[in-house]
């Protein structure tokens, strides 16, 4: 299958000397939510700026369904939606009338029953008639997607999509998005809720320092670079290690009370019977034990850090 977007060798230098995007290489596949994540500054802005023909690349070529961002421009722009991370829309104008201006910008024809089909999927219907300043923040948020949406597009960029969004509009926008994909649109994803990409992404790429860092199917990710962690809360706490037990690479928790092993479930041996042996041998006592998986807000982390 063709990917919907295709991003090669792309870079982006400012005029003040700060290179901002290097090198990318990015393909995105039709239908399937792509998250994009990366600390503030990497340079996710920039790389949906400059896909959406907002911001002009130094180096590279982007295409969209087929089409070179630039020198077919309008074919390209007509297939893609943003919804920009700040609330861009005039403040007395209607819902109804907000949206079908959007429509109309991308030269489409008057049609009232897609635009109350997209109104009742993002439940801004009753809100139709309502001025944007009456609305709350998530509504207005969902009157941004909406405009989004307007022209029909078969990509939709979000990006920060529930920043300031509490969290049980946030769920709604998650089942919003949801609803989007079924529908067939493909979305791009930025977002500092981890746990959004990790509900919602069917592939996770990973930008630092204006890089692609890493590209994976969510689930592979976790599991190739995801730990489990053996955490024994003790009788009595310890102030070091027993040497016995310093090939285990125990970790202390909770200021000694606590002992934390972490181990690959994917190896042959766990090492956690070797391990349960040895603290007896040392006389060490635990009250309880329970295993915690890391999340992908772990690995992002991880990933970040060590600069890969």
């Amino acid at each position: 299958m063709n990917p919907i977007i295709s991003v090669s060798n792309l870079s982006k230098t400012y005029a003040t000397g700060f290179t901002a995007l290097k090198d990318i290489n990015l393909e995105i596949r039709e239908g399937e939510i792509f998250a994009l994540l990366g600390p503030n500054g990497a340079g996710k802005t920039t790389l949906i700026s400059i896909i959406c023909g907002i911001v002009n690349p130094s180096t590279g070529r982007v295409t969209a369904g087929g089409h070179d961002i630039i020198d077919d421009y309008r074919a390209a722009r007509s297939l893609i939606g943003l919804v920009p991370q700040e609330l861009s829309i005039a403040p007395f104008e209607s819902v109804w009338h907000t949206v079908n201006f959007s429509r109309g910008l991308f030269n489409k024809p008057k049609d009232p029953a897609y635009v109350e089909k997209v109104l009742k999927q993002l439940t801004l219907w009753d809100k139709k008639d309502s001025q944007i300043n009456t609305l709350s923040g998530g509504m207005k948020r969902r009157v941004m997607i909406a405009k989004a949406l307007a022209h029909e597009p078969r990509i939709l960029f979000l990006d920060e999509p529930t920043a300031g969004v509490d969290v049980e509009l946030r769920r709604d926008m998650w089942d919003v998005v949801r609803g989007l994909r079924q529908s067939g649109v493909t979305i791009i994803l930025t977002t500092h809720y981890i746990e959004e990409a990790e509900m919602m992404a069917d592939r996770v790429g990973v930008i630092n320092k204006g890089e692609i860092i890493l590209v994976e199917e969510k689930a592979d990710l976790i599991r190739k670079l995801g730990r489990k962690q053996l955490i024994l809360q003790l009788h009595e706490p310890l102030l070091t290690i027993p040497e016995p037990l310093r090939k285990h690479h125990l970790e202390f928790a909770d200021g000694g009370s606590a002992l934390v092993y972490a181990y690959d479930t994917r190896g042959e041996r766990t090492g956690i019977t070797a391990l349960l042996s040895d603290l007896a041998a040392a006389g060490i006592r635990f009250r309880d034990l329970k295993t915690s998986e890391t999340s992908l807000e772990d690995i992002f982390v991880n990933l970040v850090r060590n600069g890969k």
